[in-house]
């Protein structure tokens, strides 16, 4: 039973959730604003494997829909005249500027230029991502894989590190705290953390239905690589997705309590979808919601103007990147001028300027590709066509 609140306009989405849960155990939450309101804010489904019902502050670990929030703090600190997109990220991070990395820029880390997206041929199983030295040590004695800016690959798990540690630098505070400072506080979010201390996974949704095959094979993404090279004629090399996303171990790691244990800034986010949507809702109403400026129209025009066109190395798609956010694609389309963050297992969230909307959906039944799948493409399309009606 789908519960929580919404408007009249947008009867739709309820009827694309409600489908979605209908064919998939589990459990979902949608927000949506639209022009500064929230006319969506509803929940429905089972949060555990014990059929213990969704509830209105139940968060779910939302993959890689957490870049996009991480994106958002430095995009703050930029605003503030900290640093600049251009500036050497070694300026900040000293030790990160060497094997040839002192050429790497802000903007390269946050458009997946940097070249540092290979994570698995550095770890000898996935339990090392839950020791923040270990992996800060790494990254700054990666050698760049290609020369920056020249190429994109989707730094699907460096991420985090390369940019939660930049951040740490840049703020002199811990990670946690300028999500709270600057994030949180200043837009009253009710529910925001990358890793979950034990006082609040009591409101985490588990994950249900683990991969299959088995996630230590490889043989899947290889596959995958070849039916798409064939199909699209696609230059796709199955070791650039697997050296990206696949490090031994990964799925032990995030489908257990321990992923919970310490940062990973970009894969394991805890969200509720209305935390989400008015992160999002800020941005699509260029920097401000309800009073509250989070960035001025200026810095929000540099950090989502689009950085490459090029086909991703890692992800088979042209992803349109701009400075932590990608295209906001949905089943009717991808919107000209619409950004955010999807996540493995079908989480996401985007703002759409032009419409002043924005859409978050956050679940637990893992389903799909390593780049998402159709819940956030069809709750998308369906927002859009009822925001659309709605201003005709």
């Amino acid at each position: 039973m789908i519960q929580g609140f919404l408007h009249p306009d947008f009867w739709g989405v309820a009827r694309v959730v409600e489908r979605q849960l209908r064919r998939r155990r589990g459990g979902a939450a949608v927000c949506v604003y639209h022009r500064g309101e929230k006319v969506v804010d509803m929940w429905a489904g089972q949060r555990d494997g014990e059929d213990r019902p969704w509830e209105e502050d139940t968060m779910a670990m939302s993959f890689s829909t957490t870049k996009g929030v991480v994106a958002t703090a430095l995009h703050v600190l930029v605003d503030r005249g900290l640093a600049d997109y251009d500036d050497p990220v070694a300026e900040y991070w000293p030790a990160f500027g060497q094997s040839g990395k002192d050429v790497i820029t802000i903007r390269h880390l946050l458009c997946h230029e940097a070249g540092l997206h290979g994570v698995r041929e550095h770890l000898d199983h996935a339990e090392r991502m839950l020791d923040w030295e270990y992996m800060r040590e790494v990254m700054e004695d990666m050698i760049p894989a290609h020369r920056p800016g020249n190429h994109n690959a989707y730094h699907g798990l460096s991420f985090g590190w390369l940019v939660g540690e930049l951040i740490q630098c840049i703020a002199g505070r811990p990670l946690h705290q300028v999500l709270e400072e600057e994030l949180v506080k200043p837009l009253e979010l009710d529910g925001v953390f990358v890793g979950a201390p034990p006082e609040v996974r009591s409101r985490v949704a588990e994950l249900l239905s683990p991969p299959s095959p088995p996630p230590e094979a490889l043989e899947p993404l290889a596959r995958l690589a070849r039916n798409l090279t064939r199909t699209f004629r696609l230059p796709i090399d199955p070791d650039h997705i697997a050296n990206a996303l696949m490090p031994r171990g990964i799925f032990e790691v995030l489908f257990s309590e321990r992923v919970h244990d310490a940062p990973m800034p970009a894969v394991n986010g805890v969200f509720t979808a209305r935390s989400l949507a008015r992160l999002y809702a800020a941005l699509a109403g260029g920097g401000e919601l309800d009073g509250v400026r989070l960035l001025s129209r200026a810095t929000l025009e540099r950090a989502t103007t689009i950085q490459n066109r090029r086909l991703d190395l890692v992800v088979p798609l042209p992803m349109r990147w701009r400075l932590g956010y990608h295209m906001a694609g949905t089943t009717r389309g991808i919107l000209p001028e619409g950004f955010g963050h999807f996540g493995y297992g079908g989480s996401g969230a985007w703002a759409d300027p032009s419409r002043e909307l924005a859409v978050a959906l956050v679940v637990n039944r893992v389903a799909g590709t390593p780049f998402g799948d159709l819940r956030m493409l069809q709750v998308g399309a369906e927002t859009v066509r009822c925001a659309d009606r709605r201003d005709a």
